[in-house]
């Protein structure tokens, strides 16, 4: 007889069948999706997502996973990106495509401005640079198309040194992936680090405003953060390549831009080259400008996904430079080579609050000679020449944690610098005739940065908070010190602390506009220059300068508020900033007997206790009818010595761009009218022999057309209507200080082709 199973029995077993044969369903409810970059197709990577009570982080491939609830929204955040939401009905659709796409945006999450270097004409709540502006053999050129920095200019073609609210040299801290940096080796700055900057890679530019982003460093009056492109893994391997070329037609300069990658599902590799060379241009007065230069740049890369959770990528650039006109300096540019490397691993988690973890390392040789054999001096009294070389050698590590709703970047970084070169001066006439004297510009100067940093956000409600913390240790000492420079300045070695702080807090304002407020005090020790250059004319005027060992830190006191508006066609944002200064790192007139006997006379470095610069950003974008939009910015900073009560030098005077933009034929056809209108600046340094500058107004037209998605082409004219005109922070040329002009009139065309 069968063994009767009573009801209630019977009843579990149904149950447990169900719960067994259910179980492979509800793993299914698991699921993972892909976040894309809409333009290239690339993988988002280290994006935050919330859903319910999940949360987590993109990997390397752009992949989340999460248990699929019902009803419950996709919230998705990247500092690239912005904040965006998927509702139940869009996140299902994208499950079933496997991925979504988003357009990078202009995020204000500290006073920044993103300028992209990839084409594009999906939003204009972005500042769009051109293929023309990669083909470019100077990065200090690309900045100069936002109106917050202007540039130091010595040459019409080569050595654009950024200028950011009046904040200059190495008050800004210019960082390739927040680390890599270079020093000019030239005291008088022919090579500035933007100037050895490929834009082969770059994928943007991070104008970081104020000293608040203490992750990449200490910059007291803000970062420039050169971002490399992500890696190209495919699941089909195979080539690709970039060439682009360009011709200007003031100056006669030829651009040729390309590379060629093979990449595949765990890999990426390629090679990049660029080549410009130029002669001498007219200014709108139809005088001729020296301007002739060579520049060029080789390099590789290769990026390795060893497996799911660890990236390895390196990359080496050699840049060299032959041949450069500096006509507002005594010498020329003749060689310049570089040598620029970077290693980097990244390593992913899962499960925990550590998301990745981050260590890179980096080196940058640079190798520069400078003489004035091609001058035409009648007569010549001496022949001089330099030699000059600079080392940047670094690391730094750096995690990333997600805590609860907050984000947690912390780590540190090590930076060293080093600079030797020599002047060699020989006399062709007078009581010295035949005789060569060598001057020891650099003494083998060296400074040591060790730090340590913290950055974290909350949001709280409506609200973000932001906290920002660092610690450096600078070491400042030179190995070869001159007799003369002893006889100023007793310490040739000293060690210094700069701590730095920086708080924000930003707040939605209702549906359409928010606002923010940054407070930060920050501070940063003498540059190489400021320390120890040795009888030098490397400033403003040509006198020359002598270092300080004993500088004290300048700090950095400032508060930034923002406020925006936002709506379906018009974004608008406008940044107030001021920033009160204190052991302010200047200049000072001295008793000193110069090297050169044609020389004014000698400055030394020198603290000044109170300085003040102020001033505000402006952007305005709108989406009109019929494929146009405008966009519209300003900048204008306030610059005043509160010792001496005069201008501080170099302060560049208020910049207005407007711009009307077409856009055709699904993006194929785009065209634009722009207007660049630069006030006077009457606020000068009389201290520095500083000369008002008149205003002027420019005019540019340009249009593209891609003739299928790997083929294009652009026309432009610059300066229309070819004003004579000149920039303020422009060096004048000879005894005489007659203005560098900028080029006249400049037609270019432009061809861009891609593979596949």
């Amino acid at each position: 007889m069968k063994p009767q199973i009573h009801l209630p029995l019977r009843l579990l077993l149904v149950v447990l069948l169900l719960c067994i044969f259910s179980l492979p369903s509800f793993s299914q409810t698991t699921r993972q999706l892909r976040l894309l970059d809409q333009k290239s197709g690339q993988p988002i990577i280290a994006a935050t997502f919330h859903h319910d009570s999940q949360q987590g982080v993109s990997d390397e491939n752009g992949l989340i996973s999460f248990v699929l609830v019902e009803n419950a929204r996709l919230q998705l955040s990247h500092v690239l990106y912005g904040k965006w939401f998927l509702t139940p009905e869009e996140l299902i659709l994208a499950l079933e495509r496997g991925s979504v796409s988003r357009t990078e945006q202009v995020i204000n999450l500290q006073p920044v401005s993103v300028i992209s270097l990839k084409m594009t004409s999906e939003k204009d709540d972005k500042i769009q640079i051109s293929d023309q502006e990669r083909l470019h053999h100077d990065a200090g050129a690309i900045l100069n198309l936002n109106p917050a920095v202007a540039s130091i200019r010595k040459s019409g073609a080569f050595g654009f040194d950024p200028v950011m609210r009046g904040f200059k040299y190495e008050q800004l801290n210019v960082v390739v992936d927040g680390l890599q940096s270079a020093n000019a080796a030239c005291p008088n700055r022919m090579d500035p680090p933007t100037s050895q900057i490929a834009l082969n890679r770059i994928k943007q530019i991070e104008i970081l405003k104020g000293p608040h982003a203490l992750r990449y460093g200490i910059g007291l009056g803000g970062t420039i953060n050169f971002i490399q492109e992500s890696p190209n893994f495919n699941p089909s391997p195979g080539a690709y390549g970039r060439l682009s070329s360009m011709y200007e037609s003031n100056g006669q300069v030829f651009r040729n831009e390309g590379r060629v990658g093979f990449s595949g599902q765990n890999h990426d590799i390629g090679i990049l080259g660029s080549w410009s060379q130029g002669s001498d241009y007219l200014d709108g007065n139809g005088a001729v400008v020296p301007a002739e230069f060579r520049r060029g740049t080789i390099g590789m890369y290769s990026d390795f996904k060893l497996n799911a959770s660890n990236l390895l990528q390196v990359n080496v650039n050699r840049n060299f430079a032959r041949d450069v006109d500096f006509p507002s300096l005594a010498m020329d540019l003749r060689s310049d080579d570089t040598w620029m490397g970077n290693v980097r691993h990244t390593r992913f988690f899962s499960g925990r609050p550590l998301q990745t973890w981050t260590t890179s390392g980096y080196f940058t040789l640079v190798d520069h000679f400078m003489d004035n054999f091609s001058r035409e001096l009648n007569p010549r009294m001496m022949n001089a020449s330099t030699a000059a070389n600079t080392q940047n050698i670094g690391a730094r590590t750096e995690g990333f944690w997600l805590l609860g709703k907050g984000k947690l970047y912390g780590g540190g970084d090590f930076r060293h610098e080093a600079a030797q070169g020599q002047r060699a001066r020989e006399f062709l006439m007078g009581p010295n005739m035949g005789k060569t004297m060598y001057d020891n510009a650099w003494q083998d100067s060296r400074i040591d940065k060790l730090g340590i940093f913290a950055s974290y956000q909350l949001p709280i409600g409506i609200s973000t908070l932001s906290l920002a913390g660092r610690l450096d240790a600078n070491k400042a000492q030179a190995h070869d010190v001159a007799g003369e420079f002893t006889q100023v300045n007793q310490d040739a070695e000293i060690m210094q602390l700069n701590p730095g702080l920086s708080v924000g807090l930003q707040r939605d304002l209702g549906s359409h506009f928010h606002g923010g407020i940054w407070l930060a005090r920050v501070k940063r020790s003498g540059s190489l220059t400021e320390r120890f250059i040795n009888y030098f004319p490397v400033g403003v005027d040509p006198y020359e300068m002598v270092g300080n060992p004993t500088l004290q830190p300048e700090a950095n006191n400032q508060a930034d508020l923002i406020l925006g508006f936002h709506s379906k066609s018009i974004e608008a944002e406008v940044n107030f900033f001021a920033a009160y200064l204190t052991d302010y790192i200047t200049a000072v007139k001295t008793d000193l007997k110069p090297r050169i006997a044609t020389s004014p006379g000698v400055r030394q470095f020198v603290n000044v206790d109170q300085s003040l610069k102020t001033g505000f950003e402006l952007s305005f974008r709108q989406n009109l009818a019929w494929g146009l939009s405008q966009q519209m910015m300003v900048a204008y900073t306030y610059g005043q010595n509160l010792v001496l009560s005069e201008a501080l030098p170099e302060i560049a005077p208020l910049d207005l761009r407007y711009a009307l933009l077409g856009n055709y034929f699904d993006g194929k056809l785009q065209a634009a009218v722009r207007l660049r209108h630069v006030m006077g600046q009457d606020r000068v340094s009389e201290s520095f022999g500083e000369k008002s500058t008149p205003k002027f107004t420019l005019f540019d037209v340009d249009a593209s057309y891609n003739f299928t998605a790997n083929i294009g082409m652009k026309l432009g004219v610059q300066n229309l209507f070819d004003q004579a005109y000149y920039e303020h922070l422009n060096r004048p040329i000879g005894t005489n200080r007659v203005p560098l002009y900028a080029p006249g009139r400049n037609f270019y065309v432009m061809l861009r082709l891609t593979l596949p």
